[in-house]
């Protein structure tokens, strides 16, 4: 078995990286080093971009792909918020976004993603940032 094939990041990574946080900063590092390009869907963007200033966000962003959130996927999103009972669209585009490519979810809030991929039927990887 193989692991997962991408990253995706929440929007607590795209926090700590805003505030400079080292060990988050050397995460992405060791990633882009290894060649993997973590994922960012744009509503997690929308959700935590607050301000032209956040120049450690964007500088951070830089690294990474940031995957529109289309007609497709929003309805995939809302789909598996019914499952689950849960109302958070970001969060539901996060877990969408890593059962299409099969990725790793880096989360500060691993609670409310695990409750969505429990809720998809299928395995997904998360990890605690």
């Amino acid at each position: 078995m193989t692991g997962p094939v991408a990253t995706i990041y929440d929007a607590g990574v795209l926090i700590a990286a805003d505030k400079n946080d080292r060990a988050m900063w050397a995460e992405q590092r060791v990633r882009l080093s290894a060649g993997i390009i973590p994922l960012v869907p744009a509503n997690v963007v929308a959700q935590v971009s607050r301000s032209h200033r956040q120049a450690q966000m964007r500088r951070f962003l830089r690294g990474c792909e940031v995957v529109s959130f289309d007609e497709h996927a929003a309805h995939r999103a809302g789909a598996l918020l019914a499952r689950a009972g849960t109302a958070d669209v970001v969060d539901a585009s996060v877990v969408d976004l890593a059962l299409v490519t099969q990725g790793e979810i880096l989360t500060a809030d691993p609670d409310d993603i695990h409750r969505l991929a429990r809720a998809s039927g299928r395995r997904v990887v998360v990890s605690r940032r």
